[in-house]
């Protein structure tokens, strides 16, 4: 599970239909899978995210303080 990515989430109010729709998937519980650690991120998807968010991939995705 992304705990940071579900925080900052949470955090701007953002349903998983939303992103979802950011990161050009069809269906919110395709979204929840990636957040959840069942089907990854693909590299596209981390750099629109944390683009989204102005944050690093690093930061978003590798933050072991929220892992």
């Amino acid at each position: 599970m992304n705990i940071y990515l579900k925080k900052i989430r949470s955090e701007n109010n953002l349903t998983h239909k939303e992103m979802a729709n950011l990161i050009g998937l069809k269906t919110a519980s395709a979204y929840y899978k990636k957040e959840m650690g069942s089907t990854p991120f693909s590299l596209n998807e981390a750099k629109i995210i944390s683009e989204f968010f102005d944050k690093t991939i690093e930061d978003i995705f590798f933050n072991n303080e929220f892992s």
